[in-house]
């Protein structure tokens, strides 16, 4: 009786390990691409969409059972850009004198990418957040609240707000 347990043991890690593998490669670029809207930054983005998917495969046997593993995937992924801006401010705040600009688009942007890059970042990080969630990555308004852990009605408002401070800053830009 124990070798069968065994192989049934090693049977079942096996399809646990398949079924994250099929659920990274789903998900993994289109986490990658809304972490760089968030962040504008390709590196940062990559650390954030890999660290959240560490997070997933250490609780995969649990996720994977859950109605959507994949707003799991986002919230974990909001949380850590959430945790990785706070440590940003507190080092920025620890380098008395010292400013960097990480803001600034490489030489090579096209004008159409630092357009919509500069109407980005006159959003909240929040109002962002609400929009990678529902226009890119085609949450509804419920799916993005419970990513955010906040009700659909304020993501709603987020987006509104959002959507109309963008309009706002492309119309100053073609002027």
């Amino acid at each position: 009786m124990m070798p069968l347990v065994r192989e049934v043991s090693v049977d079942a890690g096996r399809a646990a390990v398949s079924d994250f593998r099929d659920f990274f490669d789903a998900e993994y670029r289109r986490l990658a691409r809304a972490l760089y809207l968030l962040t504008d930054d390709v590196a940062e983005a990559e650390d954030v969409a890999q660290e959240a998917m560490v997070r997933m495969y250490e609780r995969w046997e649990r996720v994977r059972r859950m109605d959507s593993p994949t707003g799991y995937l986002y919230r974990t992924a909001m949380n850590l850009n959430r945790s990785r801006l706070r440590k940003l401010v507190t080092n920025a705040r620890r380098a008395v004198g010292t400013r960097q600009d990480t803001s600034g688009d490489p030489a090579v942007a096209v004008e159409a990418r630092d357009q919509v890059d500069r109407a980005l970042r006159v959003l909240t990080m929040a109002e962002r957040e609400a929009l990678v969630l529902v226009e890119w990555m085609g949450l509804s308004p419920e799916e993005a609240g419970r990513v955010l852990g906040i009700r659909a009605v304020s993501v709603r408002v987020r987006l509104s707000r959002a959507k109309a401070s963008v309009q706002r800053s492309l119309e100053e830009s073609d002027e």
